[in-house]
């Protein structure tokens, strides 16, 4: 089959792309703004990318269009498909149909064996494995389906970033084994305003945390709660819910009807039965209760990491890894990039990358490079936070209140403002000198370079490329280290 693509650079499209590809599949795609990781994966996989919305694709004729959630009416692409009446369907509804929950129909019918894509022959009847939340939904997705490699049992996944420890977002793994997939709640499609989780159907799900977020699609937290109360009501009473018990809207959630046994973790005392760290992020004990479990020694450091493992571990458990091979698994788990990843280092000046865009999510990224400066012995060492409030939440300023918190173990915090509608400056005020705010990326790059010093830490956060930030970062400490 040949299946075209709209919003293939997207984390989720792009790895559904690579899913298809390894099924047997022609897959082209396109898309508005192309930039790594993705593209780079997509290109490595030899599919073709076309940028841009042209009606001209439809000379390609594939077999099936499917369409992003980044797609709308009036798009020219996805007008030309409507009035041809051509066949078309969203990503997770074809994800469903074709990876997930796949029916091997060879036996019921008298099709001949090879014209099937092979994942309508072996993937038939797997576990699916859900990792849903606000925050940490693709680092914690990540830990699952590298626990389970490293346990062997060679689990398919989704992840909506690159793991380092597979170097892709996306594989299809063993047949009957596993299937872990990051679960947004973000609505499916213009034609599908369910959020894309509800597709899933997974026999675990996780329900790592729940804040207000995404307000271009939601009215209000209430709105975000009925969507992950749809998503309870698909996991049968067999399987296994591992909730965050310190979030009262996931409490909230589950008081609306629970079907399933809950697997609580990040209790912050003994509690029966529940999941729970004792130490510091990058080395604690893991209890179930009062007991011992398993202990986790590695490199991440903040405590929402902490948390990410708790659920992670039990998770792992509903197909059968004890949570000490879990434990002893976390300790060779490499994060995905963008999530505190380093750059590079010129003039004495480190710059790294991180996918933070929700105020909670710099807050709690800012506080794990301080944890991780202070482990190594630079109580000294000075951050420099330098973000976008790129999101569509953050566009429309709905969280704009929030950023003197989320960025309050910065140093020095400087905000790129082009594109928004709201006064930027305003809204860091309350930080006085500590914040400067630029509308363009040269003069921001320039007022970061001025303001850092040897032994200084820049943390460039946005769900976007950032207009290259880390690259002319780099380039302009290096030229400046240069002159002397």
């Amino acid at each position: 089959m040949h299946i075209h693509i709209l919003g293939i650079c997207g984390t989720f499209m792009g790895g559904l792309a690579a899913l298809a590809r390894e099924a047997g599949h022609r897959v082209t795609g396109c898309d508005a703004n192309v930039y790594p990781p993705m593209s780079d994966q997509l290109r490595a996989l030899g599919i073709d990318l076309i940028e841009g919305w042209s009606p001209d694709q439809m000379a390609l004729a594939p077999d099936l269009y499917v369409v992003g959630n980044v797609v709308s009416r009036g798009n020219p692409l996805m007008e030309a498909i409507l009035n041809a009446g051509a066949r078309y369907t969203s990503g997770p509804q074809w994800l469903a149909e074709n990876i997930l929950h796949v029916q091997d129909v060879s036996a019921k019918t008298h099709v001949p064996p090879g014209t099937l894509g092979r994942s309508q022959h072996v993937l038939a009847g797997r576990p699916v494995l859900a990792v849903a939340g606000t925050h940490g939904k693709t680092t914690t997705t990540a830990m699952l389906a590298w626990i389970l490699e490293a346990c062997g049992a060679q689990p398919g996944f989704l992840v909506g970033g690159v793991p380092q420890n597979f170097g892709v977002s996306a594989r299809l793994g063993a047949a009957g084994a596993p299937f872990v997939i990051e679960a947004d709640e973000y609505d499916t499609a213009f034609f599908d305003k369910r959020s894309k989780f509800v597709h899933y159907r997974p026999r675990c799900a996780i329900l790592n945390n729940l804040e207000f977020d995404h307000a271009d699609i939601f009215d209000d937290l209430a709105a975000i709660e009925t969507q992950f109360h749809h998503l309870v009501r698909t996991v049968p009473s067999q399987g296994r819910l591992v909730v965050n018990i310190r979030e009262d809207s996931l409490k909230r959630v589950l008081s609306r009807g629970c079907w399933t046994p809950v697997q609580h973790f990040g209790a912050r005392k003994e509690e029966p039965g529940a999941l729970r760290a004792r130490g510091e992020p990058h080395a604690f004990d893991v209890l179930r209760g009062s007991l011992k479990i398993g202990r986790v020694d590695w490199s991440l450091a903040g405590e929402h990491n902490q948390l990410n493992a708790l659920a992670a571990i039990g998770a792992a458990e509903s197909v059968g890894v004890t949570p000490e091979a879990a434990c002893a698994a976390l300790a060779g788990f490499q994060n995905v990039r963008r999530r505190l990843e380093l750059r590079g280092e010129a003039g004495g000046v480190k710059v790294y990358d991180d996918f933070a865009h929700h105020p909670t999510a710099i807050h709690t990224t800012v506080n794990g490079l301080r944890r991780r400066i202070e482990r190594q012995g630079g109580g000294h060492e000075r951050i420099l936070a330098v973000f976008e409030p790129r999101s569509n939440t953050m566009k429309l300023g709905t969280m704009k209140s929030q950023l003197p918190w989320a960025l309050e173990e910065s140093d020095l915090a400087f905000c790129h403002s082009g594109g928004l509608d709201w006064n930027a400056a305003e809204a860091l005020a309350p930080m006085g000198p500590q914040a400067q705010v630029h509308d363009r990326i040269d003069t921001l790059v320039a007022a970061v370079v001025k303001a850092a010093r040897p032994g200084d830490h820049v943390l460039c956060m946005s769900n976007g490329g950032f207009g290259g930030i880390h690259a002319k970062l780099l380039d302009a400490l290096t030229a400046l280290a240069a002159r002397g």
